[in-house]
């Protein structure tokens, strides 16, 4: 029996501005499945069969502030972890020409003289999210 009183990430939730957008971008640009959802919320839940995510739409998207990462308590950004650097490289390619990505940083070390790289984008509706390498 562990002494640990918590497993893990059970799920992580996101707020979004347009459910359509960032289901098109979870499921087609990243290949998850949505795997249900509360239509009444509105909420969908998507899932790579590791992360299990629940895209909640703000009440009132068109009023909604965007977090500001410097001035918010809260989440910072979302972080998804690649099999290695040609997993990496393949994402980036992809993601860097997508029309609706916002670019933070381009691939490059986790941290000077790192080996586990990185990037940051700001997705579809504004959410930061990181994508890196394992940690070497």
């Amino acid at each position: 029996m562990t002494t640990q009183p918590t497993l893990g990430v059970h799920h992580i939730g996101l707020t979004v501005p347009d459910l359509d957008q960032a289901r098109a971008f979870f499921c087609e640009v990243l290949g998850f499945g949505e795997v249900g959802g509360v239509p009444e919320y509105p909420a969908i839940f998507v899932s790579n069969g590791a992360v299990f995510l629940t895209l909640w739409r703000a009440a009132d998207p068109l009023t909604a502030r965007a977090f500001d990462r410097r001035a918010n308590i809260g989440l910072h950004h979302l972080s998804l972890s690649v099999a290695d650097d040609a997993a990496l490289d393949a994402l980036w390619a992809k993601l860097s020409v997508h029309p609706e990505i916002v670019i933070d940083a381009a691939p490059g070390p986790i941290v000077p003289g790192a080996a586990t790289r990185h990037f940051l984008v700001f997705i579809p509706g504004g959410i930061r999210m990181e994508f890196a390498t394992p940690f070497a």
